[in-house]
């Protein structure tokens, strides 16, 4: 599916995101060799398990990346130029191997470009939520998105 040009959002619309994704342990794994991050909280079993959670916890940012790249096929798929910023970001409960992530996202604000007459931006606020319904993740998001051509 391709994504919605600025005009063709509005604001409070809302997706319910039918893609779906259960985390693996290569997903954290590999996340955390790739950003170079050798936390033990992620990586260390038995470091892990001496914690209140028990066992590893997946990568905060994998499941952020995860949540917005769930929202893509449905927004801004070869519609926006580009991220312009992340606010406001927080994980309200962690992410383990094994849970399945599903996401939500409502369209905040909009405006029109300024300074680019064929672009505006949209303020999404992306919404994570594991198998259990406990939100998992959080963040507002603003793109810089193409208009609809002439």
């Amino acid at each position: 599916m391709a994504g919605l040009y600025y005009e063709e959002f509005e604001v409070g619309m809302e997706f319910k995101h039918a893609l779906t994704r259960t985390v693996t342990e290569m997903d954290n794994i590999m996340f955390c060799a790739l950003t170079h991050n050798p936390q033990p909280l992620h990586l260390d079993e038995e470091f892990a398990k001496k914690t209140e959670y028990g066992h590893r916890l997946v990568n905060s940012l994998f499941t952020l990346g995860l949540v917005v790249g769930v929202t893509v096929g449905d927004t801004t798929l070869g519609t926006t130029l580009g991220n312009l910023g992340m606010t406001d970001v927080r994980f309200a409960n962690p992410v383990f191997h094994g849970d399945t992530i599903r996401a939500v996202t409502r369209v905040k604000e909009m405006r029109e470009s300024k300074s680019r007459p064929t672009q505006g931006l949209v303020t999404f606020e992306h919404f994570g939520f594991n198998q259990r319904d406990q939100e998992v993740a959080y963040c507002v998001r603003t793109g810089l998105m193409m208009k609809r051509p002439a």
